[in-house]
């Protein structure tokens, strides 16, 4: 049995309060508040600032005993360098984030939609992938469906990262996985980033997440921030997938 963990998009949002945080609940306390729910969080800032040492050391310490953390790369990496040439750019980026230590899960990488799969850019993303440390969990999101089919997948396998199923409107992803841990992120029913799954909805997914064989962990992030449906999805899906909030020893 795969040990799932499912928590939210990020949790620093103001349309939270009163929906998820209490409204007299000063945003010091939400972290807390959010971490006594779920036991992990995608870092979704990271994507668009590279975060000094002193805010993933306040993570780190902030987060409560069986906590994890997983981290969206820069865009610097994906969006500006577009995997290529990205040496340096990963150490520092990579070097910020495992200073989580052991909060630190996967850390995501997701490609700009205008990022196809040609001859060129297979071996670009080769490159890259040669790059990334075996101590790590690695996923890669596509938002370009060229990457759906055999040739991408198979890269992933090669190289032992991680393919994101993600559901987002208008784009048919298959489910499936490239390596021991599997990666979901739900994006909006209906529109991007916002309405709610309903819960026949879910269970037909839980279903699905339950049906991968060879993964050994599988993660699971709602991105429908909008009105707290991530929060509250999140937490229908927990209960579909038995996930408990237990903290290690």
């Amino acid at each position: 049995m795969p040990a799932y963990r499912v928590g939210t998009s990020g949790w620093m949002y103001d349309h939270w309060r009163g929906r998820f945080y209490p409204e007299d609940l000063p945003k010091a306390g939400w972290f807390a508040h959010y971490s006594r729910v779920f036991d992990c969080v995608e870092l979704n800032s990271s994507f668009y600032h590279q975060p000094k040492n002193a805010t993933w050391d306040h993570w780190h310490d902030a987060a409560p005993p069986g906590f994890r953390f997983a981290v969206k790369a820069n865009r610097f990496l994906t969006h500006i360098k577009r995997f290529k040439d990205c040496e340096e750019p990963l150490k520092r980026f990579l070097d910020g984030a495992e200073r989580l230590r052991g909060y630190l899960g996967p850390i995501l990488y997701q490609a700009p939609p205008n990022f196809g799969c040609t001859e060129e850019n297979l071996a670009r993303l080769e490159d890259f992938l040669r790059l990334l440390p075996g101590r790590l969990r690695h996923v890669f999101e596509f938002r370009n469906a060229s990457w759906f089919g055999e040739e991408g997948i198979a890269l992933l396998k090669e190289h032992g990262a991680g393919f994101c199923v993600q559901d987002m409107p208008g784009m048919k992803c298959p489910v499936t996985a490239t390596a021991p841990h599997a990666y979901f992120r739900f994006h909006g029913a209906g529109q991007a980033y916002a309405g709610r799954y309903s819960d026949e909805i879910l269970s037909q997914w839980a279903a699905r997440i339950r049906s991968l064989s060879g993964v050994d962990e599988v993660w699971v992030f709602f991105n429908n921030d909008l009105e707290g449906h991530a929060v509250e999805n999140a937490k229908t899906m927990a209960r579909l997938l038995a996930v408990t909030r237990e903290e290690e020893q």
